[in-house]
């Protein structure tokens, strides 16, 4: 890999879930229009439909960003245009659509949202990616996502995703495993790392000197200052960074 600390990775603002506000809800095309209008790196989430189609959408329920009860995971890509996003014009994209949208006018660092089997969406994500020319990572916070990453497409970059986990329904040992990254020496084998940034400056990141480091989420000025000495670059939301 080239120097990842002169990279986009931490030379470029990345915005969370795209650029988005009330008219470009998080993870929409407006959102990521908003992002490359700004120059911005786009963080966006992605999952399986039941017809094996990668969407870009970030909660396993569909209540908060449509209004409609129901699971993501047992839409079909014609269930797609249906469905708006927080009362806009917005549909849930693909993560297809996406690229040819986005098209390499600024990176993507893309997550991958799996917490079952590891495999079919890993490898989807991999397909969909090959012959894309723009700049991209993928990041996890499940470790076993980014060793398939590791065996199966090693030439992409992958970070691991981590926090204290607090709001999180897991046992205490996972919970810990997790937060302590502990995974990464043998499983996922890091590239960077992407750690909660209310927590930052803290021992845990400390022992991966070597790797660039994220902060996510932020969210205000104030917090990005205080935390921007502690990361090497921020993914970010309501807020401009660079003003």
């Amino acid at each position: 890999m080239d120097d990842l600390f002169k990279s986009w990775l931490v030379e470029t603002p990345i915005a969370h879930r795209g650029y988005h506000g009330k008219s470009a809800p998080e993870n929409s095309m407006a959102a990521f229009s908003a992002a490359i209008e700004k120059g911005y790196a786009i963080e966006l989430d992605v999952q399986l439909l039941a017809d094996d189609t990668v969407v870009v959408f970030h909660d396993e329920s569909l209540a908060r960003m449509t209004g409609n009860d129901g699971y993501i995971k047992y839409l079909n890509k014609t269930d797609l245009k249906a469905l708006k996003l927080k009362d806009t014009k917005e549909t849930i994209p693909t993560l297809s659509e996406v690229l040819s949208f986005v098209d390499g006018k600024v990176p993507l660092l893309i997550e991958i949202k799996n917490k079952y089997k590891v495999g079919k969406l890993e490898q989807r994500v991999i397909n969909l990616l090959k012959n894309y020319k723009g700049e991209f990572a993928v990041q996890s916070f499940n470790p076993y996502s980014l060793a398939y990453f590791k065996k199966h497409a090693p030439n992409i970059l992958r970070g691991q995703l981590s926090g204290y986990f607090k709001k999180e329904k897991l046992g205490w040992m996972k919970k810990l495993l997790l937060k302590k990254m502990r995974f990464n020496k043998k499983t996922s084998e890091p590239h960077f790392i992407s750690y909660e940034a209310s927590t930052l400056p803290n021992r845990i990141v400390k022992k991966y000197k070597s790797l660039p480091l994220l902060a996510w989420c932020v969210r205000s000025k104030e917090e990005y200052m205080s935390v921007v000495k502690y990361c090497d670059n921020v993914i970010f939301e309501s807020f401009d960074p660079e003003i």
